[in-house]
């Protein structure tokens, strides 16, 4: 059975048994878990073992990824004889530590213009990320990798129209994120996502109202103006160093970033764990070979 566990979460409680053995009769039924590391998990004080041989691993870590192995025991009794027999079942359990991707938006919009050698083209951009920055600045966001592009467009049954092509991305990790992040216990990703969100939407908004604006404020259209339903926008995820993403390996949390196992490594953020040539790292969560 595979298992996956938030970092620093608890996991669900393991089953040292299948639903069949669940609905029999067990006599002088003993329990044995075994962790990754090949020894006994019973009174380790990250570990919450019940007498029905229930385990639940608090506060999970990348270095506490791996198999988890229970032995079942029990006895059966000849009703005719009286004779008893031990049995012995194994159960095994893969538990991988995850994280929440860090999320970060690509938008992309379009300007029209009067033509692609004008000087106000470059003002205006600068002019655009500083307005942005401000809309974001107090969720700890920022713009970042922006550029814009000037091309000459021709319109089916049209003349040739000049328009900036901008595009940016939104990060949640602009000065200070930290000192937010610390604010909340343990992890902080599902905050940051949030902030991130809450920028994207402000930015969608802001864009939003430039068509009302240019529809119901402007008697004369300025030179440089919004192209009306040019704003777009893709979501770029990724992953903290130690995790990647596996869609083949963990299909069932395809968009976790899973911690990297044995033998693989993430030194930095992207979403793939990459494999060491020399394949001596034997951790989970490895930064590094």
């Amino acid at each position: 059975v595979t298992v996956y566990v938030k970092v620093f979460a608890n996991s669900p409680f393991l089953v040292c048994m299948d639903l069949v053995r669940s609905q029999e009769e067990l006599i002088d039924p003993k329990y044995l878990w075994i962790g990754p590391d090949g020894k006994k998990l019973e009174g380790r004080r990250y570990v919450n073992l019940t007498e029905r041989g229930k385990l639940m691993v608090m506060g999970f870590k990348e270095s506490m990824s791996g198999a988890y192995t229970c032995t079942l025991s029990h006895k059966i009794i000849e009703t005719s004889t009286q004779e008893e027999r031990e049995m012995f079942e194994a159960y095994q359990f893969m538990v991988y530590a995850y994280r929440e991707a860090d999320h970060a938006y690509r938008v992309f919009v379009r300007f029209t213009t009067r033509e692609c050698e004008l000087a106000a083209n470059g003002l205006f951009f600068e002019e655009l990320k500083k307005i942005l920055n401000n809309i974001i600045s107090d969720l700890t966001c920022h713009i970042i990798e922006s550029s814009c592009k000037c091309h000459s467009v021709k319109l089916p049954k049209e003349g040739l129209l000049h328009e900036l092509f901008v595009a940016f991305q939104v990060n949640p990790f602009a000065p200070g994120w930290e000192e937010v992040c610390h604010q909340v216990p343990y992890d902080c990703e599902d905050a940051t996502n949030m902030r991130v969100q809450e920028a994207r939407d402000r930015i969608g908004e802001f864009f939003h109202k430039q068509t009302y604006a240019l529809k119901r404020r402007f008697q004369t259209v300025p030179i440089i103006h919004y192209m009306d339903n040019s704003f777009s926008v893709i979501r770029i995820d990724s992953c903290r160093p130690g995790f990647g993403k596996n869609d083949i390996t963990h299909k069932s949390c395809a968009s976790c970033c899973v911690v990297c196992g044995p033998g693989t490594f993430s030194p930095n953020n992207e979403v793939t764990c990459q494999t060491c040539t020399r394949p001596r790292v034997k951790m989970y969560g490895a930064r590094s070979c």
